[in-house]
């Protein structure tokens, strides 16, 4: 047994349970676990030394194989559902001690990170990895400690990941071989049976979404932040496939991250050290901030080659349309440094709607603003999953339902208060389809969504008069700089106002039908934010 690295000289994998590892690597560095995912033949490099690797069976999350130990600190406190599977304690130090024995006996990838760039809110994490390129991740995606600071490192918090290390149903009462459980009295997470990266990533994010809000009175969001050049902050919500990268990456702002932000009374920080970007169809006209942050250092999840060279074919879904790229944030040139922003004066929600009925551009008093937080809306359209057809709603509360442990209500409560005391305007973007349905009308164009959102953010909006959705009662500008005014209210692009009237009625029914989950958990003045169906509003 051996360990070599820089550690804490306390620090020992005997106080996890591991006896008899082979050689323990100790934050080791990004070129060293480049060079020991290769030796191991489990990677390869690109045309430009980026790091490219496999996950195997599963290319992304397993949402269905993760779970929370029930105990005295969970029982009362965790929305307890689909999503928030309630796991045995028993059956968690059983399943917990058979993954360390398979931990026995190999070489071991130690990483030592934080989360919060804030740091008062700083949480340390160890993780405890089977394979190089897992603990390279955490270096990507965690916030880097300097070398005195992992001298003296006690984490708070340990993930164990064995993607080789499968459970038996049977017996540790798993859905499947795969898991990841999060057990907050030991705080421990236990990943198994799947190489997806973004499981390490994600079950820190619902740890923090579980302990800022209790325990700091802090929102924890799903979301990506950037900064104008004044120092005002904005904030993007959205589900994937609405734009929240792309929109969030604006050469004239700096990114202050691309996915998880608290916001306290000091101010919004990011939660991580780097980005999680999707590669499908990227092109460096589009996307000019993640193609060049893809170079030695980063890492390169499921993609394939053009043929006869080490090239990132970014096109090729063969093995995954969520190919993805993990890079330090230091990758991106346009960034912001400090680690805590001001409050956001302006906060955007994306939807991609396919059904062509909401605005590409309407502002949100603050109940409707908790109304379609909760409600996290989008549309996938046919082609994106096996089974879809034609547009179908999406919805996923707090644009994050997957990450959430606590209800609902807990986030958006936090948010109405943020939004009162700070003064914050609330916005709703549609970078779905105008001018009819998908397969009838056309996609948004990126240009007009943007030029949008500059408005906004440059207070060219201030001064203009706005018109009313009715059923929704959406607030509508009535005018935009270089925006075709025809597109501003969604139902004067349609050529047959008759089906936009009935087409806009079955989207607010969705709307209430998905919000009835919700309703006795929620304050009246969210409830009365609802979409109003009439027969009336109907014929407006």
């Amino acid at each position: 047994m051996k360990q070599i690295g820089i550690k804490n000289p306390e620090a020992n994998l005997q106080d996890y349970g591991i006896e008899n590892w082979k050689l323990a690597y100790w934050n080791a560095s990004p070129n060293e676990l480049i060079e020991q995912t290769l030796r191991r033949s489990q990677g390869t490099l690109s045309h430009n030394g980026t790091l490219c690797i496999k996950t195997g069976k599963f290319t992304g999350r397993s949402p269905k194989d993760r779970y929370i130990v029930k105990d005295s600190i969970t029982e009362n406190s965790v929305d307890w559902n689909d999503i928030n599977v309630a796991y045995d304690d028993k059956k968690f130090d059983q399943l917990k001690s058979k993954l360390v024995d398979y931990l026995n006996g190999k070489d071991l990838f130690i990483k030592d990170g934080a989360l919060c760039t804030h740091e008062a809110h700083q949480v340390k994490v160890r993780v405890i990895a089977e394979h190089p390129w897992s603990a390279h991740f955490v270096h990507n995606m965690f916030i880097r400690l300097d070398n005195e600071a992992l001298f003296e490192f006690e984490p708070e918090w340990t993930i164990l990941v064995a993607p080789g290390f499968k459970s038996d149903p049977e017996i540790d009462e798993t859905r499947s071989t795969n898991f990841s459980i999060i057990n907050f009295t030991q705080k421990t997470i236990i990943i198994g049976g799947t190489g997806y990266t973004g499981e390490i990533k994600k079950g820190m994010f619902s740890v923090l979404n579980y302990t800022l809000p209790t325990e700091k009175d802090i929102l924890s969001m799903h979301c990506s932040a950037n900064v104008g050049q004044d120092g005002e902050t904005a904030v993007f919500f959205g589900l994937s496939g609405t734009g929240k990268t792309t929109l969030s990456a604006d050469p004239e702002r700096r990114l202050v991250g691309d996915d998880e932000h608290g916001w306290s009374d000091e101010g919004l920080f990011n939660f991580e050290g780097g980005c999680y970007a999707k590669c499908i169809g990227l092109k460096k006209e589009n996307e000019p901030d993640i193609f060049n942050a893809i170079k030695p250092g980063a890492i390169l999840e499921n993609i394939s080659f053009h043929k006869g060279s080490c090239r990132p074919d970014y096109n090729d879904k063969s093995i995954t349309e969520n190919t993805r790229v993990s890079y330090p944030i230091y990758h991106i040139k346009n960034r912001y440094e400090n680690n805590l922003a001001d409050h956001p004066k302006n906060i955007f929600f994306l939807t991609c709607d396919a059904f062509g009925i909401l605005p590409p551009l309407s502002k949100l008093t603050i109940s409707q603003a908790m109304y379609y937080f909760i409600s996290g809306y989008t549309a996938k359209v046919a082609g994106t999953e096996e089974g879809v057809a034609e547009p179908k709603a999406t919805f996923s509360a707090c644009f994050g339902a997957p990450f959430l442990p606590l209800h609902p209500n807990t986030y958006a409560q936090l948010l109405g208060e943020k939004l009162i005391n700070h003064n914050v305007n609330i916005w709703l973007v549609n970078t779905g389809w105008i001018g009819g349905p998908y397969g009838v009308g056309n996609r948004i164009a990126l240009k007009h969504t943007r030029r949008l959102i500059k408005a906004v953010l440059n207070g060219e909006l201030k001064d203009v008069s706005f018109t009313n959705l009715a059923v929704f009662d959406l607030k509508i500008p009535s005018f935009c700089p270089e925006v075709p005014g025809d597109i501003l209210h969604p139902r004067n692009s349609w050529k047959d106002k008759s089906a936009y009237n009935t087409k806009r009625i079955e989207l607010a029914n969705l709307f209430i039908d998905n919000f009835e989950q919700f309703g006795d958990q929620v304050d009246q003045q969210i409830l009365e934010a609802a979409p109003q169906v009439s027969l009336e509003m109907a014929a407006q």
